[in-house]
């Protein structure tokens, strides 16, 4: 179905505002709203899925309307509490319609950290209070009008309605322009001078996406072994909190955590854990293109914020901004060996974009996990 003609759809339920996470399966419905609403107003990209359902529900209670709030299933854990404390009908009843894709979905080859989620997903929603309508690939004509009824009749009760999207069901859609002016510096550039300048005992928590493919292909690239990276295939926006974890128990040794602008916002108070925790062995990098890439290339929300100013407030006493290769080349020698103030945080602007052949890990996740364990106890060096 196209995208357009599915969110027309929703206007005969009374839809008329947009918000949540950006999926790479639910990328036809992303543009089309970036193209159709621009990015504010009537269409808002949240920082995490939890603030999307509440923003939703905020726009409920002014207007009396429901709104579209769109996710992957993997962000649905973030959005457990508005559901079952704010949304369900046992305690405020406001309604809202959710279009989740479903990564992982049984019998559809995906990636290892969608596979428990995916064979959950259907589950997890209707614990939550929600009205499941599958939406595959093909569904339209009476079969959708058949969808919109049953949707209106959930949200008439107060109960919240979840369209659960399989691959391929929603086509069309134009991808979002990136900005005309762009830092000349690709991700995968500024991980190999990182990879390239660091300590060769030195150890690497990278964040879900493009960004942990790179580094594994840098390091087959490289002839460097992958014995030293934790590659945190999910769990979006705990890459800080992981590497601190490691950083605290292993204070010999210096963790590097490669985090993404659109991660670290969904959950920024980490910064301000980290910093409070004071880590001498730390090196945070936000790598700042100012787009959810991996997952379709939609802004982040706010846009290219500048999260260098957000690290100092939050307590980092040492801080770092790099705006192109020669600036990030100068740097991170100063970056490593900078022992004063606690954990050093390091902002790098740039361009948008991935190679076309970008590869993804040939280790599986417990295989990798493995290999870092053994690294750190002391038994793989």
């Amino acid at each position: 179905m196209d995208a357009r003609d599915f969110l027309r759809g929703l206007k005969r339920l009374g839809v008329d505002f947009y918000t949540g996470v950006p999926d790479s399966l639910l990328k036809p419905l992303n543009d089309t709203l970036v193209a159709d609403c621009g990015l504010t107003g009537a269409h808002v990209v949240a920082a995490n899925e939890g603030g999307a359902a509440a923003l939703a529900a905020g726009h409920y209670i002014a207007t009396g309307r429901p709104a579209l709030v769109y996710l992957q299933n993997s962000g649905i854990g973030n959005a457990v509490n508005p559901l079952a404390s704010l949304l369900h009908p046992r305690v405020y009843g406001i309604p809202c319609v959710f279009v989740v894709g479903w990564r992982g979905e049984p019998g559809v080859p995906d990636e290892p950290q969608h596979a428990f989620q995916g064979a959950v997903t259907r589950e997890m929603l209707e614990l939550t209070g929600l009205a499941v309508l599958e939406l595959e690939r093909g569904t339209g004509g009476e079969a959708f009008s058949d969808l919109l009824t049953r949707a209106g009749e959930a949200l008439a009760t107060g109960r919240s309605v979840a369209f659960l999207a399989h691959k391929g069901a929603l086509t069309g859609g134009e991808p979002p322009r990136a900005e005309a002016e762009q830092p000349a510096l690709t991700r995968e550039e500024a991980l190999r001078m990182i990879l390239v300048n660091a300590d060769e005992a030195d150890c690497f928590v990278s964040t879900t996406g493009k960004a942990s493919r790179e580094v594994f292909a840098l390091r087959e690239a490289l002839g460097q072994s992958h014995d030293h990276d934790f590659l945190t295939v999910g769990s979006m926006g705990h890459a800080g909190m992981i590497a601190l974890g490691m950083a605290m128990a292993r204070p010999e040794r210096a963790f590097w955590c490669l985090d993404g602008d659109g991660a670290a916002l969904m959950h920024l108070g980490a910064l301000a854990v980290e910093a409070q925790q004071q880590p001498m062995n730390l090196i945070h990098v936000l790598l700042n293109n100012g787009a959810h890439e991996s997952v379709g290339g939609m802004p982040v929300a706010g846009g290219q914020l500048r999260f260098a100013p957000i690290a100092r407030a939050m307590g980092y006493g040492t801080v770092f901004t790099a705006a192109d290769g020669d600036e990030l080349r100068l740097l991170l020698p100063r970056v490593r060996r900078e022992i004063s103030g606690g954990p050093r945080f390091l902002e790098i602007l740039l361009r948008q974009g991935s190679r076309a052949d970008l590869g993804r890990p040939t280790e599986t996740p417990r295989d990798n996990l493995r290999s870092l364990m053994r690294t750190l106890s002391g038994k793989g060096e």
